[in-house]
């Protein structure tokens, strides 16, 4: 099949979306299809599968900092891309927000078919802007959102139905190996997010520090993720510094050694999560998963049978129960071995035929 994929936000850019899109395409090149992904683009290093929708600009959404682009010069782009592409499908993930997605439903004839990524508990835009949106969605021949919170933002916002899909990862990306520079004589814990977007949580981590080192002295705390670390390296105490590694962005192989040298993974985030993809990648590469308990953290955890829960925002919870994971060998090796065993069911191998297998109904349609 010749399958068009567009993304909304920068390709650049590190996100949940933007990931899901890129290895969705490899996926389904593996298998032998076309694929072209339009997107925003920074720079000209993306892979060769990638066609510029224009430049990004950085836009504020649900406590972040999207990176989307719009204007004429977009929608010029958008249809070109639609008409030499000569899809036998188009999916476009996040058809509400002010990008490609949205100007590719606007402009083209399908077939269509669009996968939800976002949840809030309520969102006005998207309220406000559902009867301006009403005549691009009705062009799509299928709907499919990456948890049941995301599912159900559709269907209170917009209306119909979907299919959940979730988020995937590809397992075998995260079989790390352990750098003796990032342990911890008494436990490592680690942490991945953007630094400077207060929802992730990384705040909530730095006030737990002294707590932990008061218990486990020699703790080692790995913080990874772009940002600038200087406000969050001042909130410490002088004391808790040197336990606390800042490594700043990390690439895939960094990222995978981190994750299966830690005793425990710390998810502190505030809330504005549809799924938990980082928890996944968490479990694959065998550490144990400390995270709030948010509904999708909750979904992905099996309501903690795979992973440990704490709430939101509370500091002095989760050192408490980070400091007991990390003297709890047998607790922390049952977890590894729930997490690993769920884990193979959100593999890219598994996931992409479900798509397919939707790509293949709308094409027949």
């Amino acid at each position: 099949m010749k399958i068009g994929l567009v993304c909304p936000y920068s390709l650049g850019t590190p996100g949940g979306v933007q990931n899901h899109v890129r290895d969705l395409a490899e996926a389904l090149l593996a298998l032998g299809h076309e694929v072209s992904v339009l997107a925003p683009v920074d720079d000209d290093n993306g892979p060769p599968y990638v066609v510029s929708a224009g430049h990004a600009v950085g836009v504020p959404y649900n406590g972040s900092i999207a990176r989307v682009t719009f204007g004429p010069r977009t929608a010029a782009r958008v249809r070109n891309w639609l008409t030499e592409g000569a899809f036998d499908v188009v999916h476009v993930h996040e058809p509400t927000t002010p990008s490609a997605s949205i100007i590719a439903l606007w402009a083209g004839d399908g077939p269509f078919v669009a996968t939800f990524h976002t949840w809030q508990v309520r969102s006005r835009a998207m309220s406000a802007a559902a009867g301006l949106l009403r005549p691009a969605l009705e062009k799509l021949d299928a709907r499919i959102a990456v948890s049941e919170n995301a599912r159900s933002m559709m269907v209170q916002h917009i209306g119909g139905e979907a299919v959940v899909i979730p988020n995937g990862l590809y397992t075998s990306h995260f079989a790390g190996r352990i750098r003796p520079e990032w342990q911890g004589a008494h436990g490592t814990i680690s942490f991945l997010g953007r630094m400077d977007e207060p929802r992730k949580g990384l705040g909530v981590l730095m006030a737990a520090v002294p707590r932990l080192v008061a218990k486990r002295p020699q703790v080692k705390v790995l913080v990874a993720g772009t940002g600038q670390a200087d406000e969050a390296r001042r909130s410490l105490p002088e004391h808790c510094r040197e336990n606390v590694l800042f490594l700043g962005a990390i690439d895939d192989v960094a990222r995978a050694d981190m994750l299966a040298g830690s005793d425990v993974y710390v998810a502190p985030h505030l809330g504005g999560e549809s799924f938990g993809i980082v928890l996944l990648e968490a479990m694959a590469a065998g550490a144990p998963v400390l995270a709030s308990d948010l509904a999708a953290f909750r979904q992905v955890l099996d309501g903690g049978r795979l992973g440990e829960l704490f709430e939101p925002g509370n500091a002095e919870a989760l050192a408490s129960q980070a400091a007991r994971l990390l003297a709890s060998p047998d607790e922390r090796g049952k977890l590894r071995d729930a997490g690993r065993a769920a884990v193979p069911a959100y593999d890219w191998g598994v996931l992409v035929d479900d798509l397919v297998a939707v790509y293949e109904l709308v094409a027949r349609r």
